[in-house]
């Protein structure tokens, strides 16, 4: 080494053999010659060369000297670059330069000359890359290591690097940086911050996108560095995460995105950094809080990541920001939800609690969230989801926002798509979704328009996709309806309703509009567009909208054919999809792609374009039922039994046929019916009757051998069905065959001879005929029906007793253990109501006597020969049938008017009767009379005497069919502002005279002042008044106060000269007027009109008597406690079981908004609403459906008929009050005829006489004064039954419909009423006898009967 400094002394420059000096002299040409031998002898060299070393020392640092450093050519300086890297390795370990600042530019200046790599097509490239591989190699760099500025050149070597890289490079290029790099980060003494960011920098999603390749380069050398860097990571975290040193670095507003890079490259990276984002999601700065929450769900939800599994104090910390206060926090933690469901299934279980807790977040946007995060989880796949999540969504369902209802609900479609019409997941999975369709359909119980739409649209696009083949549709839609539930099947039912109903109507709007102009069809016009627009969504928008359509259909004929063949009912479904593309073509404007009224032409062809059911779509089911029939189906593969996939599909054919009976007009779908007719099912067989009575009345015309076939098979079941069969078939024959009289004649005449009642089994079917025979042609059969009526009817089936009846205790058996002399008594009630309806007004004389028959069976409690041989059991039965008869005949004017006050009174006492199901059965018809319009006003307030009934559920039911009905009023007169002539008859406000009259004449009000009985009095009247003052509408409690004063001023026109009377009356409306002025604050406004009171109940005011005295006791005062009334919430009889009974419906404003959306039972089994009613207003949110305690009251007993004038004297002891959890509903308990009872009780408990005193009667009042009866107590229930409903499937007559449910009733005792007191029999008699005496008066030829009644 010495003699190698000494040569360096002599400054002579040894060149390799061939090489001339290079200096400045010669040509940049031949100085590049020159130089590649140089790089070429160096690059052969090795470190064992020494002699070689020596001889080349001054040439090596000639190369270094500024000449070459600075030198303008490019190529010059690589290959300098390229020899100094090679003199670098050969000199190593100690390089030949020995000065600070020479090490430094010789290093900047091969930094630079790495620039030359960034051109990867270059000549050179390969110089350049050799160049790289060498300094890495020998990690040349690291010489610097001892220079003071060696910060500066690492910094700007890894700049260069970082900036040259790109996707040209290969692998060996990408390695040797990483290699270079980490050399310098692995053997150095420190990383300055300056380095780290030259780092991290390229990890900032900013650069990232600029550079990918910069990025992969980073994070391989942060991979390969992990252990030597990390400790100066956690330093600069710690600078600006915990001292805020945000200065020390350019990149501390990317401290997050950094974090995240960092984990996702190597978690060690970031060991003790953790831990501090624990703190940071404690701050109090929101934005700091939300910065965090973000980079954390990023971190949770990636798919490989473990963090919350190795740092679960962290995980548990971050879940705590469900909760945040900060909306967008929230908002935060619930979007990532799905991804953590999605890569992470095993922490669903963590996540499901809080996502509970948000889906009734009072924010929209956030509840919103939580149904996308679940959604989307689940169709990726369906077991990241539990039921729960499942269930949060099902819940939103019922959300009071439409975009969350809305959102909710597609995401149920697609996954029921998907999983079970699809069946990507298997049966198991399409088992854990079956309950989807259920639930979509209960929606269309909602009385939201966008709503219903919406459900049209789920099961036009998700359910049953209109766009498969024919008979796969049909098969499709086959097995669904067989495994839909109850209520669904019911929503499924109106909705081919509503959009028939709809059909028909813009079907109308043409028909007008191809008339002549006039005034009169102009109006014309103008109200079907209004029906249309209730229609639509936003009906005030839409207005407009329908009517532009009117104007184009009336100027636009070529729309005008193409809407009339959609509307047409031989349009198919191929017809109706060309159709609505033309008509939204032809409307639709490229130049306007937001078109407001485009869109409302298509929201109502959706409606009413038959893109489903058409001839071929009704073939093809017919062939699936019959495949069914043959057993050649896969019922079995699609999980339905063969008998309910018959039935099933049978119902929905008879559905079909209301909505769309011309598809039905096919031979080959007549004699799949005919085939149906002779099954053993007796189902199968009603429905395949039904169908013909729907679709086969041009049968005659176009199927002639179709009739010759079907005619006999009708008479035979006329004249020897079932019961059901029977009417049908009356009703087929009348409905499709022009000489229906004959038919008739065959049938009648030899069932009018052959009634025996000695064979009483084989009655009930020819009393079933003949009473629909009378129904349907009562002119054609009047003498003969006139004397069957009288004599067979009345004197021999209902006025004598044959059976001795079972002696039980129960009140109530179920239907197969109905004797057949009591079925047979319940028919001929029957067929003397159909006889009467069938002759209405012709007569009359008949029409009293039966009213007085029909009251002397309520009367005699159903014994009406009060022999005492019939059982309790029957005498339930015949009230109620007789209770429903008089409803029937209330409903025809003729009849209504000939009904005294006294049977009105005691028809309506039968609410409180003491057979539970009588007072449920009863309460349903009255019920579905009123929701029809059909029974007159007074007879809605018979549901004030309901406020007594001991049965809590009994209670919250009628309120329900309060709400329901008085709604129903209202919105037929918003609907229909031109029967204002009809106010009397329809606004719910009138039902308070009634009310009052019927409470000043109930028998358990007896003494005028005694307390007890007027707070029984006050709760009645409140049961209805809370409802009808819910809402003031144009200051209607001034209207309610005006009339209750009014008729202070009148007295009773039952009993006008009755002092006691009119004093109760005057008591009452004190009553009321209390009630008015505790609850209203605008009571003593001008009331907007003038009550007109009904002349039948009131007399006239007289003028000159001026009542202003106070009837009621001064202690009265302390029980009206001021307060509004709570709103009668409609939506709570869709969506609530069961109300909390006997207490007001909780007001959702006295609650948080959180809970105000909250649906925590929402089952399939919710909806109740019938949907055969007029439409209602929806309240903004939806009532919540938590379960509730039921309690067990304390009966509201009636006391008997007039009770002792002792009972202040000794007063009973208040019964025990038990609490008992309410049972799930079953969508099987309907409120009519398939109620059922919990299990607890057995029915010889359920059934057992109560031990409280009955519902008085009128008659009795003289004879119950002298008793007493004992108060007991009610008993428990064990289910609640779901709200009221009206049956109207698919459009039967309404007759059909009772009699339907009057056959399938079955109920069992809930709460008994109290016991009956002697009876007087002297006075029944009497009556009886006057009955009788008026019935053979109507019927001469009945007379010689009177021998029998004197025997």
């Amino acid at each position: 080494m010495a003699h190698s400094k000494s040569r360096a002394a002599d400054g002579k420059i040894t060149y390799p053999p061939g090489v001339k000096e290079i200096s400045s002299n010669i040509s940049k040409e031949e100085m590049v010659r020159r130089l590649k031998m140089v790089v070429k002898t160096f690059m052969d060299m090795d470190q064992d060369s020494e002699e070689e070393k020596e001889l080349y020392l001054n040439l090596a640092l000639h190369l270094a000297s500024d000449f070459f450093l600075k030198h303008p050519d490019k190529d010059v300086r690589l290959l300098v670059a390229c020899c100094l890297a090679d003199i670098f390795r050969i000199y190593a370990p100690e390089a030949p330069y020995t000065s600070p600042d020479k090490l430094k530019d010789i290093f900047m200046f091969i930094t630079r000359q790495l620039k030359g790599l960034e051109d990867t097509k270059s000549a050179q490239f390969n110089r350049y890359f050799y160049l790289l591989e060498n300094i890495a190699w020998v990690k040349s760099y690291n010489i610097c290591f001892e220079l003071e500025d060696s910060n500066e050149i690492f910094t700007q070597l890894y700049r260069t690097l970082f900036q040259v890289i790109n996707n040209g490079h290969n692998q060996k290029v990408h390695m040797h940086m990483v290699d270079l790099m980490s050399s310098i980060v692995c053997e150095g003494d420190s990383v300055s911050q300056e380095l780290l960011d030259t780092v991290l920098v390229n990890l900032v999603p900013a650069h990232k996108n600029l550079n990918k390749q910069a990025y992969d380069l980073a994070k391989a050398l942060l991979k390969r560095t992990a252990q030597a860097i990390e400790p100066y990571i956690t330093n600069f975290f710690n600078l600006v995460l915990m001292l805020g040193k945000t200065s020390v670095s350019d990149l501390s507003e990317h401290v997050f995105d950094l974090i995240l890079e960092l984990y996702n490259i190597d978690s060690h990276l970031l060991l003790s950094v953790l831990p501090q984002l624990e703190f940071k999601l404690k701050s109090n700065d929101n934005d700091e809080r939300l910065q965090v929450v973000k980079l954390l769900a990023k971190m949770f939800g990636a798919k490989d990541s473990e963090l919350a599994a190795q740092n679960k104090p962290l995980w548990q910390c971050y879940l705590g920001r469900f909760n945040d206060i900060h909306v967008p926090i929230r908002l935060e933690c619930v979007k990532f939800a799905s991804h953590c469901l999605m890569n992470h299934p095993d922490l669903a279980k963590d996540l499901t609690e809080f996502l509970k807790v948000r889906s009734h977040d009072p924010e929209e946007a956030i509840r919103h969230d939580v149904i996308v995060s679940i959604v989307t989880a689940a169709k990726k796949d369906l077991t990241l989801v539990n039921d729960a999540l499942l269930n949060f969504v099902k819940e939103r369902t019922l959300d009071k926002r439409w975009r969350v209802r809305k959102e909710a609900m597609m995401g149920l479609a697609q996954i029921y798509k998907k999983y079970s019409l699809q069946g990507e997941g298997g049966k198991e999975a399409a088992n854990q979704i079956s309950w989807i369709k259920d639930k979509l359909l209960h929606i269309y119980y909602q009385n939201s328009i966008d709503d219903r739409l919406l459900v049209e649209r789920i099961f036009a696009q998700y359910m049953v996709p209109h766009n498969l083949e024919t008979t796969e549709r049909m098969k499709c839609l086959y097995y669904l309806y067989a495994t839909l539930d109850t209520n669904a099947v019911k929503a499924l039912n109106e909705m081919w309703k509503c959009q028939n109903m709809l059909r028909h109507h813009v079907k109308d709007l043409l028909d007008l509009v191809k008339q002549p102009k006039s005034d009169a069809g102009s109006k014309a016009v103008f109200a079907k567009v209004m029906v249309i627009t209730r229609n639509l969504p936003d009906p005030g928008k839409a207005q407009d909208f329908v009517k532009k359509l009117a104007q184009v259909l009336d100027d636009d004929e070529r729309i005008r054919n193409q809407l009339e063949t959609l509307v047409s009912p031989a349009c198919s479904c191929k017809q109706a999809q060309v159709c609505v593309r033309d008509i939204t073509k032809k409307l639709g404007s490229p130049k306007q792609p937001s078109n407001p009224f485009l869109e409302m032409v298509k929201f109502l062809l959706e409606r009413i374009a038959p893109v489903h059911i058409d001839t071929e779509s009704i073939s093809a089911l017919v062939k699936q039922v019959n495949k069914s029939i043959d057993g050649t189906a896969e019922d079995d593969e699609e999980g339905v039994p063969t008998e309910q996939a018959i039935r099933a599909g049978l119902e929905l054919l008879k559905v079909l046929s209301f909505t769309h009976p011309v598809s039905f007009h096919s031979a080959e779908t007549f004699e799949s019916l005919l085939g149906c007719l002779k099954m053993d099912d007796e189902k199968v067989a009603e429905a395949a009757l039904q169908i013909f009575k729907n679709t086969g009345s041009k049968m005659e015309e176009s199927f002639p051998h179709i009739k010759s076939v079907l005619l006999p098979v009708l008479q035979t079941k006329a004249k020897r069905g079932p019961p059901r069969q029977a009417k049908y078939a009356i009703h087929c024959i009348h409905a499709m065959f022009t000489h229906r009289d004959t038919h008739f004649a065959q049938i009648f005449e030899p069932l009018h001879k052959g009634l025996d009642l000695e064979d009483l089994d084989q009655l009930i079917t020819p009393l079933t005929t003949l009473g629909h025979l009378a129904l349907l042609a009562p002119e054609q059969f009047a003498a003969p029906l006139k004397s069957l009526v009288a004599n067979f009817i009345v004197k021999d089936l209902l006025m004598s007793d044959r059976i001795p009846g079972k002696k039980t205790t129960k009140l109530w058996v179920p239907d197969d253990e109905v004797s057949s002399e009591t079925l047979a008594k319940i028919q001929g009630i029957k067929l003397m109501v159909r006889w009467l309806l069938g002759v209405k007004n012709t007569l009359s004389k008949s029409g009293n006597s039966t009213l007085r028959m029909l009251t002397a069976i309520l009367h005699s409690d159903g014994d009406l020969t009060e022999q005492g041989k019939m059982g309790k059991p029957d005498m339930s039965r015949l009230r109620l049938a007789a209770a429903c008869a008089l409803l029937k005949l209330a409903q025809e004017p003729c009849y209504h008017e000939i009904i005294t006050l006294e049977q009105y009174q005691l028809c309506a006492l039968v609410i409180n009767d003491e057979c539970y199901q009588v007072r449920q059965g009863f309460a349903q018809k009255l019920h579905k009379g009123l929701c029809r319009l059909r029974l007159p006003l007074e007879y809605l307030a018979v549901f004030a005497l309901c406020a007594k009934d001991p049965v809590k559920e009994r209670r919250a039911h009628a309120r329900q069919c309060l709400v329901k009905n008085i709604t129903i009023r209202r919105e037929y007169l918003k609907q229909h502002a031109a029967v204002s002539e009809k106010l009397f008859s329809l606004l719910p406000e009138y039902v308070v005279p009634y009310a009052i009259h019927l409470l000043v004449h109930d028998p358990d009000y007896i003494k005028v002042q005694d307390i007890e009985q007027l707070k029984d009095i006050k709760e009645s009247l409140w049961f209805i008044l809370e409802i009808i003052m819910s809402k003031n509408e144009n200051n209607s409690h001034a209207f309610i106060r005006k009339m209750v004063e009014n008729i202070k001023q009148t007295k009773d026109a039952q009993a006008p000269t009755d002092a006691k009377i009119n004093e109760k009356l005057y008591t009452v409306c004190d009553v009321a007027m209390n009630i008015i002025v505790s609850k209203s604050t605008t009571y003593s406004l001008e009331s907007p009109k003038d009550p007109v009171l009904p002349t039948r109940y009131f007399t006239k005011p007289d003028k000159n008597f001026s009542n202003t005295k106070n009837y009621l006791p001064p202690e009265m005062k302390s029980f009206f406690t001021p307060g509004k009334p709570k709103a009668a919430n409609v939506l709570g009889t869709v969506n609530k079981p069961l109300a909390s009974a006997g207490k007001p419906i909780q007001s959702k404003a006295s609650r948080m908004e959180t809970a105000s959306n909250e649906d925590s039972t929402s089952n399939p089994s919710s909806p109740q609403l019938s949907l055969a009613c007029p439409p209602v207003s929806v309240p903004d949110g939806f009532i919540d459906n938590t379960a509730f305690l039921q309690d067990s009251d304390k009966p509201r007993g009636r006391k008997r008929g007039a009770a002792s004038s002792n009972l202040d004297d000794n007063p009973s002891p208040k019964p025990k009050r038990g609490r008992k959890k309410a049972a799930a509903v079953d969508p099987e308990d309907q409120w009519g005829e398939e109620s059922r009872l919990g299990d607890a009780q057995t029915e010889d408990e359920q059934n057992s006489p109560p031990k409280k005193g009955r519902r008085g009667r009128s008659t009795k009042a003289a004879a119950a004064n002298q008793e007493t009866p004992a108060k007991g107590r009610g008993r428990g229930r064990k289910k609640a039954t779901p709200p009221p409903e009206e049956e109207d499937e698919g459009g039967e007559e309404e007759e059909e419909e009772e009699e339907e449910e009057e056959e399938n009733m079955e109920l069992k005792t809930k709460v008994g009423r109290p016991a009956r007191a002697a009876r007087r029999s002297t006075q029944r008699s009497e009556c009886i006898w006057s009955i009788l005496h008026s019935y053979f008066q109507t019927c001469p030829e009945a007379t010689p009967a009177l021998s029998w009644l004197c025997a």
